[in-house]
């Protein structure tokens, strides 16, 4: 059996001879058989790896600015992983190359000097010990590699990184952080050092941070319930914990989030994200960031829908898009743990015909071949009435796609008390679809009750659930206004979807408001442009289709138009105060109407 210095010289390019690698720390079978590489994999990362490796010589000088100048630390250790593995990596045009040893020494003196005396960096938040936690991870598996090569010219570069990862481990182990993928990215870097430099306190802190549960709610999605933190932080970061902490329970969670995710894969290797609760509910996120993952577990557990993702992602090779990490990065992974080259189990069918809800994120998929469609009602806006970072407030409530036509977002907005979108307070299977609701109050208020009147006028400054004003609110008899509206989402036989929207209550005038992705081309007799609203247009009769090669979408009827429905869609008060905009990018088409009504949408 050969360890993985013989394995870094033993794969080559097209072809790799075979060898029993085994990682340190790993759960795989520490034994190989003949010919088990999977050498097109191999030479896929490789030469991927050695492009990546071209760009970040070509533009080492920018991380350096970054480093200095703003204390980002997390793109130049990423650099230093990068050129280590093709330095590393016998197959690689920079094997041992001695061009590359003085941009990486650069890289690692100028960390170790913008290194604080408590071993942490900024990276735009001060002595983060989470955001240093993501540049140690990286310094961390460079390290490895390095030591494990152990070539003589490297002796100065190792003897540096070192200083900075045990200059880190206390900061790491004693300082705070800020959300819940953190404290796994935080613990996953300390099993790391300690792994190599033991230390008591490492493991104690990673117990502390364990002992509170891992986040992941019932249908495999973390409490975040995002596609770019599960695939970028969590996942890995529990894999390492599996790995290195002992804690092979771990790998069950991640098998279940993975399972998850098999249901929000677009045809195109996008990732739904409509349902996190982070930044990416409003991005497009890809499956190449679960690629390694992917691998990971359909080679430990046999898993043939797994190994039919990865194989997926081999086969759609570099021209996909990557998302938050090139390929060529992914090299460094594959050298630390070798068993990840091993060839895949045989695949096996991925769902591709399916309408799956997951409850705890109150998201229905469902699938039928190329085309797909979401049914979304789980933003927390109906539970705390706040929009903030870290909350699910996308008012997005449907979306579908037929081959290249794209609806990203469907959007009502109705102009009641500036209170917004609507966003649904549940979802409900009802008979044939699902149901989406929500009822909305808005007050006038009466004058305060003798006992809580004031000689001189100064009243607390509270909160109307618009806006503040010093009227003392909470003691004020109200008049209230209300809204309800009702969401019926059914699917037909021939893969048509109808939409019976309810609003009932108040009469108030409302937008629907459809949003296709970018690069089709939109018909109708029906439209007509917005005024001053680019892209943007108003469908008063007739149906109209946004086509894209030769997949289209055809939807209507348009609901007529006038000075009692204008084409406007009200954000509502948080955001036009804050002169922000929710209007989605793409090719918008609104469908007015007024309350009380019910009207039909008809998708095709």
């Amino acid at each position: 059996m050969m360890g993985r210095r013989t394995f870094l010289a033993s794969t080559t390019g097209a072809a790799a001879t075979a060898s029993s690698a085994v990682g340190h720390g790993t759960a795989f079978a520490n034994t190989r058989v003949e010919g088990d590489e999977d050498v097109d994999f191999l030479a896929f990362l490789t030469t991927a790896a050695d492009t990546r490796a071209r760009s970040v010589l070509d533009g080492y000088a920018t991380y350096l600015t970054e480093l200095r100048d703003r204390g980002k630390a997390r793109s130049s250790a990423r650099a230093i992983r990068t050129l280590t593995s093709v330095y590393v990596h016998a197959p690689s045009a920079y094997h041992h190359d001695e061009a590359l040893l003085g941009p990486l020494e650069t890289l690692a003196d100028t960390l170790a000097e913008e290194q604080f005396d408590d071993g942490l960096w900024d990276q735009g938040a001060a002595h983060s010990p989470p955001d240093t936690a993501f540049s140690i991870v990286d310094l961390n598996l460079a390290y490895s590699l390095l030591d494990e090569d152990g070539h003589r010219p490297t002796a100065k570069l190792r003897a540096t990184v070192e200083r900075i990862l045990r200059a880190a481990g206390p900061g790491l182990a004693a300082g705070g952080l800020h959300t819940a993928n953190h404290r796994w990215l935080v613990c996953a870097a300390l099993a790391r050092i300690h792994r190599r430099w033991p230390e008591p306190a490492y493991p104690r802190r990673i117990d502390a941070w364990l002992a509170e549960g891992i986040d992941q709610l019932a249908g495999g999605e973390y409490s975040e319930r995002s596609p770019t933190y599960s695939a970028v932080v969590t996942n890995p970061a529990l894999l390492t914990l599996a790995r290195h902490h002992g804690r092979g329970d771990l790998y069950a969670v991640v098998r279940k989030n993975l399972a998850a995710t098999l249901y929000v894969i677009e045809p195109n290797g996008e990732v739904e994200s409509v349902h996190s609760r982070r930044q990416d509910q409003t991005v497009l996120r890809y499956l190449p960031e679960f690629w390694l993952q992917y691998r990971e577990l359909a080679i430990r557990d046999g898993d043939g829908r797994f190994a039919a993702v990865a194989a997926l992602l081999e086969e759609r090779g570099a021209g996909q898009t990557f998302g938050e990490t090139p390929p060529g990065d992914r090299l460094a992974e594959v050298l630390d743990r070798p068993e990840l080259a091993r060839k895949l189990p045989q695949v096996a069918e991925l769902p591709t015909d399916f309408e799956h809800h997951d409850e705890s994120c109150a998201l229905v998929r469902v699938r039928r071949g190329d085309a797909t469609a979401s049914i979304y009602g789980g933003t927390d806006f109906p539970d705390v009435r706040a929009i903030s970072s870290g909350l699910s407030t996308n008012p997005t409530f449907f979306k579908m796609r037929k081959g290249g036509a794209i609806l990203d977002s469907l959007r009502l907005a109705p102009q009641f008390f500036s209170l917004g979108h609507f966003r649904a307070e549940n979802l409900e299977r009802t008979e044939g679809g699902w149901r989406l609701t929500a009822e909305v109050r808005g007050a006038y208020h009466q004058p305060l009750p003798p006992q809580h009147r004031r000689r001189d006028g100064l009243y607390p400054l509270t909160d109307d659930g618009r806006f503040w004003s010093a009227m003392d609110f909470p003691h004020r008899p109200k008049e209230y206004r209300t809204l309800r509206t009702e969401v019926v989402v059914k699917e037909a036989a021939d893969g048509s979807w109808t939409l019976d929207v309810e609003l009932a209550g108040s009469e108030v005038p409302f937008a629907l408001e459809l949003c296709f992705r970018r690069g089709g081309t939109l018909t109708g007799d029906g439209l007509e442009p917005v005024t001053d609203s680019p892209d943007t247009y108003q469908l008063v009769r007739g149906e109209a289709t946004y086509t894209v090669g030769d997949d289209r979408i055809t939807f209507g009827p348009g609901n007529g138009k006038g000075g009692k429905q204008p084409p406007v869609v009200d954000a509502g008060e948080r955001y036009s105060w804050m002169s922000g905009s929710l209007s989605p990018d793409g090719v918008r088409v609104l469908i007015t109407g007024r309350s009380p009504l019910t009207y039909r949408l008809n998708l095709r």
